[in-house]
């Protein structure tokens, strides 16, 4: 999971044009173009004892002067700016800021939406942009946020119809607690958003056989994202597999989702029991909802359709907090060791990791920064009791 940040990714030098202008704003009190606003009072003063004094007749006649090149300069950088924003490049790039426009946001649960930008104009470019990432492996893009020049990566969705190839959609939630997420909820559509990217977040080997995703919460967004490179190297000889835990706190994140592999893990406790300080005496186990089931919820049907599309290809288990499922020792063996006897240990295989922060260091250990960068870390948690070698580890 990824922490909001200045948006530049490295610290801002004193002339910086994004910093915020604050001093320059309390300097502009006294370096005002318009000096004879300070010294009118003395210079009616001066004049009642020297009227006639030449070297003073040109200041009381030239401030209309002043306030004319002061106006056209301004007028003249105005439209320098807009011509320059005519010829910016709408395609996305990892340098520089792209602008982009918000068409839509679907709500997918009571906490999540997908939101949808698009270009302002057709990008031939874009098109490349998206599918060398896609080719690559699981990728993002940053999102900046003007107001308080910060700036969060966010995980493209995979474009489900060939009408999508020109636009990005992500699911994001609504955190009370997170700035960005907050402003990008109160967004309305037609809002301008700028994004940069793509950032490659990790890569996956063309010989990859298997994957095994140990998502939670959004992070089924990577998770889609893997299914979908690896899956479209599917031809008559190589059949990749992936195979996808999916935690979540609540059945609403995930409405409508069944298991594929009958076998859950079930306690009391969760990955972040101990951050919530749960009390040992919660509840039994819920049963799960069958007849009164609503409909499929927006991920749960594209993950559906991943399966659909590939049969055989791809399994989904899913794992709920208030259910008192969770993510466990035995069903990542359990899917390890089926990948291991299908193909045998030669071929390459993955483990990724996604989630909220918590997530990610009980499942694998914590990711670390050194010197603005961050870094994979040391494995630890669960999969390093489990004692993996065959799998490759990353954090996402």
């Amino acid at each position: 999971m990824k922490i909001a940040r200045p948006f530049l990714s490295f610290s801002p030098t004193p002339n910086d044009p994004m910093k915020p202008r604050t001093s320059a704003r309390t300097l502009s009190l006294f370096n005002s173009p318009f000096p004879f606003y300070r010294s009118v009072g003395r210079i009616r003063r001066r004049h009642a004892f020297s009227s006639s004094s030449p070297a003073l007749l040109p200041s009381k006649q030239r401030p209309w002067l002043r306030v004319a090149v002061v106006t056209l300069a301004a007028a003249g950088i105005g439209a320098y700016i807009r011509s320059q924003e005519e010829f910016k490049s709408t395609t996305l790039n990892p340098i520089t800021f792209t602008p982009y426009y918000l068409v839509s946001k679907e709500p997918v649960s009571s906490t999540g939406s997908v939101f949808t930008l698009k270009a302002p104009k057709p990008a031939s470019d874009n098109c490349q942009v998206y599918d060398e990432a896609w080719k690559t492996g699981v990728w993002s893009v940053m999102f900046k946020q003007p107001q308080l020049q910060i700036g969060r990566d966010y995980t493209p969705l995979p474009p489900t119809s060939v009408e999508e190839d020109e636009s990005l959609r992500f699911l994001i939630r609504r955190d009370p607690f997170g700035e960005m997420s907050r402003y990008l909820h109160g967004l309305d559509i037609g809002t301008r958003i700028e994004m940069r990217g793509p950032q490659i977040e990790c890569e996956i080997p063309l010989d990859t056989q298997q994957i095994l995703f140990i998502a939670g919460g959004t992070g089924i967004a990577p998770a889609l994202q893997a299914g979908h490179t690896l899956l479209g190297r599917t031809d008559g000889t190589h059949k990749p597999r992936i195979h996808i835990l999916w935690a979540n706190r609540r059945r609403d994140d995930c409405v409508g989702g069944t298991n594929d592999n009958t076998m859950t893990s079930r306690s009391r406790a969760s990955w972040f029991s101990g951050f919530l300080k749960s009390s040992p005496a919660d509840p039994s186990p819920a049963d799960p909802v069958e007849s009164t089931t609503p409909l499929p919820s927006l991920i749960v049907r594209e993950l559906e359709a991943l399966k659909s599309q590939y049969p055989g290809q791809v399994t989904v288990d899913y794992f709920v907090d208030e259910e008192n499922t969770f993510i466990g020792k035995k069903a990542i063996l359990d899917v390890a060791d089926s990948a291991t006897s299908a193909e045998g240990s030669q071929n390459r295989k993955m483990i990724l990791v996604s989630g909220p922060e918590g997530f990610i260091s009980y499942m694998a250990g914590p990711k670390l920064w050194a010197q603005g960068m961050e870094l994979q870390g040391p494995l630890q948690g669960i999969i390093k009791e489990l004692d993996l070698k065959d799998w490759a580890v990353w954090k996402l």
